[in-house]
């Protein structure tokens, strides 16, 4: 029959026996530094690899999710570099009039492949459209540009940043403590009752 400890893969450290401890001799050797069960090893060598099994699974799990960080900043990354594409685009597009952030303006195509800004839209147009359409864009404040599907959310998120930026500032900004709530009665009611005790305690010292 096989010796349970060594057909047992992990091997376990123990600590090294020592019979002179900072220079003292030990009583009895074999009591402080004798082997322990078999059993015992084996359980400790289960142990160590159920130790081992979590250290991988735990690391494995992290790089799970720093290689789903990864494909995220690899997808916002292409996503930046269509967007720089088609802003560069649209900049130079053909446009007889000086643009304005804020103002939506209409894209369209002539036959000879030139493609050029108008501030008409197609129902303006009417029936007498004389180029395709390609779409509209808004030109937002930064100099980039929106399409007229996403101008609703991203005005939407816009907003957001400018709460969080007032709100931020609100806070930097204040210089008193912040008494919101309190009315003046409130305070006045406050001092009144303070004074009345203040008064109580005179009178009974000087019943005294």
């Amino acid at each position: 029959m096989a010796d349970p400890v060594r057909s047992y893969e992990t091997k376990v450290a123990l600590v090294e026996s020592n019979s002179r401890p900072d220079g003292h001799q030990l009583v009895n050797t074999y009591m402080t530094n004798r082997n322990a069960d078999p059993m015992d090893l084996v359980e400790l060598a289960r142990q160590v690899q159920k130790a081992d099994e979590f250290t991988k699974a735990t690391c494995g799990s992290k790089l799970m999710v720093i290689a789903d960080q990864i494909r995220y900043l690899q997808e916002q990354a292409k996503k930046v570099l269509e967007e720089a594409k088609r802003d560069a685009m649209l900049h130079h597009a053909a446009c007889n009039l000086v643009k304005k952030p804020g103002k939506i303006y209409y894209l369209y195509e002539r036959e000879s492949g030139q493609k050029y800004f108008s501030l008409l839209s197609p129902e303006e147009w009417g029936p007498s459209c004389p180029h395709d359409f390609i779409g509209a864009f808004k030109l937002e404040h930064d100099m980039s540009w929106t399409p007229h599907e996403h101008i609703e959310k991203r005005s939407q998120d816009f907003a957001l940043i400018d709460k969080v930026m007032n709100a931020q500032n609100a806070i930097i900004d204040a210089e008193a403590p912040n008494f919101k709530g309190l009315t003046p009665s409130s305070r006045n009611n406050s001092s009144v009752k303070l004074l009345d005790v203040g008064e109580s305690d005179a009178s009974k010292a000087q019943g005294t």
